[in-house]
This record gives structure tokens, sequence and C-alpha cells, in this order.
């Protein structure tokens, strides 16, 4: 069972952020304030989760949150300034965004910079601990998923719709074949030589 908050009676926004580790697309951060009372069964760390039980989970957390967002980063950000500051920016930019602002932020993983001299608190697995993370990481999940889905219509040949980004055989194989788009991070190692001689 998940814990409904760090600190009792404060306006706590989970934050949390997808899509990281992904050879293509942004970086999707979301912040997520819940009521101290609300609770839901389903709810869990988004990648305990099946892609129905997430979607299903979206109205329930629009509906009952007092506040959420969700923003990102593009990959020309992620080039830019890293992976690690574009999804802090990206939690940032999320906080921007929310109508009420919190008295603490509870963001899931090690690192963080701070924002507006709210205190903040990381969390390692805070997603599989606190309901309000839990909820960020649902969101931030669909809202980047249907991102990938989208841009898939007008790049097929990457598979997207289905590993939305991620650095699968078939992305990488997609890679060698057609090269990279204006969606791949450059900065990654989007092949290594090993994997380039594989697929030739």
């Amino acid at each position: 069972m998940l814990q409904r908050y760090f600190q009792k009676g404060s306006i706590e926004a989970g934050c949390d952020e997808a899509g990281r580790g992904c050879l293509a697309g942004p970086v999707v951060a979301a912040a997520v304030i819940l009521p101290a009372s609300f609770s839901h069964p389903l709810l869990n760390d988004s990648k305990q989760l099946s892609e129905s039980q997430r979607e299903s989970l979206v109205p329930v957390i629009h509906e009952s949150a007092i506040a959420w967002a969700t923003a990102l980063c593009t990959p020309e950000e992620i080039d830019r300034i890293n992976i690690l500051k574009a999804s802090i920016l990206a939690m940032h930019r999320s906080l921007d965004k929310l109508r009420t602002s919190p008295e603490a932020i509870l963001v899931d993983g090690n690192k963080f910079v701070p924002y507006r001299e709210i205190p903040f608190y990381c969390m390692i697995k805070g997603d599989a601990t606190y309901m309000s993370i839990a909820a960020a990481s649902v969101l931030a999940k669909t809202t980047r998923d249907k991102y990938m889905e989208l841009l898939h219509r007008d790049f097929p040949h990457y598979n997207w719709k289905q590993n939305k980004g991620y650095p699968t055989k078939d992305h990488r194989r997609a890679i060698v074949e057609w090269g990279s788009t204006e969606h791949h991070r450059k900065s990654f190692r989007l092949l290594n030589p090993q994997q380039q001689l594989e697929f030739n």
C-alpha cells in the first residue's frame, strides 16, 4: 500500500519523469498534488502497471488531484544541457504549471535542483512509495507514450508506437537502415560499432 503523504498536513507535489533512457523523443515530467485522503487500489509505480491500467488511472488522477501538470524538454534541449539537467528542468516546468503552489516537493530519484525555495525530498523508488509520485509517474509515462505514438505516424520505420523511443533492437536496426531523425538525441550513443556490424 502506497503512503498518502511524507509529512502530514503539508501540501506535497509528487514529481517524476519518463523517457530518460530513450534514444528519441522528449523527456516528460509530471507534478501532482493529491488530497491527503486520496486512495486507489491500482495506483503504483507506472513501470509496474500495464498500459491499460495506466490509461484507466489518468482520468482518476485528473479528477481527484488538487493540481496536476505535465511538461517536457525536447531532444535539442537534452543534447544541449544533458539528460539529467533536462529531466530536472522538465520537472521544474511541470511545477510552474500547477495552479496550487506546493509546500514541499517529493521527487523520484536522488537528484534535484532547488525550486523556488520550496523544500524538496529525493526519494529512491519514490514512485513505489508515495501516491503523489506514483500519480506523477503515471501521467508522465502516458503523456510521453501518446507523444511518441503521434510521432510514429510520420516516422513508422522506427516503430515508436511500440518501443516509444527506447533502445530496442528494432529501433537500433532502423537507425542503421534509415539514419537518425530530428527527434533522435544526438548526444546519445545511437549505435555502437559492434551493433552496427551486427545489423549490416
